[in-house]
């Protein structure tokens, strides 16, 4: 391993700040299947950033996001934005979704623009992130209560997922609890298998479920786990 110090001295990391940390950190990493010189990654907090030189150069690629812990203008700047999570579609990866500290983002000319998405619920805020691997459209999320309270909204807990590009959003609940839930999905918490269909989730409360229909029902595997940080399917 080496440093990668065209990103590490990028004139703007000096505005990277930590959100849960006192530091930011790279929190996401997207290689692209059509060329693995062209990467993007996700900053919390710093924005996302794009090499199309394997890491040469580096840069920003955050417009259309903004931060509203910031005033105007400075919401809008490419280097404050608190990305939590990233993932890009590895059957068209142009399409990339973004769990920000502000919501949901989407794009679809691999990170040149983003668009918000407004038709999640029960809520925007969220850490967990994961796409299906043959269609752009679908695409998970864990919403949860936004820095008050870091807990599933009204204490029960649901996975979004929409399968028409962020039109709508159905909330999957069968299998999961629905009273006194205070499980936090972190940002690696979630993720789904090279079908699309099967896929695991753990929490911050040491729990671990499994869905083997796209999320539709949950099985719940152990419940007495330290906190889970992160889950893949191998």
């Amino acid at each position: 391993w080496s440093l990668n110090e065209p990103l590490w001295n990028v004139p703007e990391r000096k505005e990277w700040s930590g959100g849960g940390f006192d530091e930011a950190g790279v929190a996401s990493i997207c290689v692209d299947p059509r060329d693995s010189n062209r990467v993007t990654i996700g900053v919390s907090t710093g924005g996302v950033r794009v090499t199309e030189n394997g890491g040469a150069n580096w840069r920003a690629s955050a417009d259309g996001m903004y931060a509203e812990y910031f005033p105007p203008p400075r919401h809008r700047a490419p280097e404050v934005q608190d990305v939590h999570r990233l993932v890009q579609c590895p059957a068209a990866p142009d399409t990339m979704w973004a769990q920000h500290h502000n919501g949901v983002f989407r794009s679809t000319d691999g990170a040149r623009s983003w668009q918000e998405v407004t038709t999640i619920r029960p809520a925007k805020f969220g850490f967990a992130a994961a796409v299906h691997p043959k269609d752009p459209d679908t695409a998970w999320f864990v919403p949860g209560v936004k820095d008050e309270c870091r807990i599933p909204v009204d204490a029960r807990l649901v996975v979004a997922r929409t399968r028409d590009g962020a039109r709508s959003f159905d909330v999957l609940t069968e299998g999961l609890p629905q009273s006194h839930a205070y499980d936090l999905v972190y940002r690696h918490g979630l993720a789904v298998d090279e079908t699309g269909t099967r896929l695991a989730m753990g929490s911050t409360t040491g729990h671990l479920w499994l869905s083997e229909n796209g999320g539709d029902s949950w099985t719940l595997v152990a419940g007495h786990l330290p906190p889970v940080t992160c889950v893949r399917f191998c």
